[in-house]
């Protein structure tokens, strides 16, 4: 059994770059992803969906993914080779043509800012894809370990109500037994009944009080059905969920056919147990 929430966190680092890989998964019924991840992936974006989709099945997810340069060089400073040959042979030429005095060095270039450009380096992101996805599967491992720890809290706390509801289930069935016998419907000495009111009478008399034991076995059975849920290791919040419909069904069905105080009381009690397993459900995959 797992818990839906929890959180886990993986970072790597990449040619210079540091991926952070951040996932927190929260209480939904379904499988709602939500991913932040910077322009650079948003090419990668559905093989993380899918790698989370093998892993988890419900809960909210929300995925964040960090990149920054760590120490790249991000921009690049590039000469205009052939340009500055061109001022170079213009220079000496006038140099030559006039008999002008002086060198052209690198001051006399410096001033040309057109000789020189910057530009914003390009990076393959596509080579970083890698490093991605195996980042984010450390943070879907440690996610899943944090589910598994609160699944397991989870689980000690519906199988002690689980026991809760199977001796309440024992003292329902030791109520049937006691009350269950048959019963006539009395008529008094001497007194002629009507032919309708005899009919009514014989039916009474199959009419057996309090017999809820079909009830109680399958009660008990819905019971152990739902502490062998509890152990899979699969998905189990729905099936949880429809096994309490089942419970709680044979509880309405005891009380309303033995409005006895006993009865009722127990079936109160067992109610009591199922709302909090339901609480608990709420929270698990």
């Amino acid at each position: 059994m797992k818990s839906m929430t929890g959180y886990g966190e993986a970072s790597q680092n990449i040619r210079g770059t540091k991926l952070t890989v951040q996932i927190r998964s929260l209480n939904h019924r379904h499988l709602d992803l939500q991913l932040r991840v910077p322009r650079e992936y948003l090419s990668f974006e559905e093989e993380i969906r899918k790698s989370i989709r093998e892993k988890i099945s419900r809960g909210r997810i929300d995925l964040f993914v960090n990149r920054y340069a760590v120490k790249v060089q991000t921009r690049k400073l590039e000469m205009d080779e052939a340009l500055v040959g061109q001022y170079v042979a213009g220079m000496k030429q006038l140099k030559k043509r006039y008999h002008l005095a002086g060198d052209v060095g690198v001051s006399l270039l410096a001033n040309l800012p057109e000789l020189f450009h910057v530009r914003e380096v390009e990076v393959d992101h596509h080579s970083e894809r890698e490093a991605l996805l195996r980042t984010l599967q450390a943070a879907l491992k440690k996610l899943e370990r944090a589910r598994e720890r609160e699944g397991a809290e989870l689980k000690a706390d519906m199988d002690s109500q689980i026991e809760h509801i199977k001796r309440i289930a024992a003292a329902l069935e030791e109520l049937a037994a006691e009350n269950g016998v048959r019963v006539k419907a009395p008529s008094p000495e001497g007194q002629v009944i009507s032919r309708s009111e005899r009919d009514g009478a014989e039916m009474a008399t199959t009419i057996l009080k309090g017999d809820i034991n079909e009830e109680i076995v399958r009660l008990k059975t819905h019971v152990v059905a739902l502490s062998k849920v509890t152990r899979e290791r699969e998905p189990v919040g729905k099936k949880i969920d429809f096994m309490l419909q089942e419970v709680n069904r044979e509880l309405n069905t005891i009380s309303s056919k033995v409005p006895n105080l006993s009865v009722i009381q127990l079936v109160l009690q067992g109610k009591e147990r199922v709302e909090k397993i339901r609480e608990q459900t709420q929270n698990v995959e």
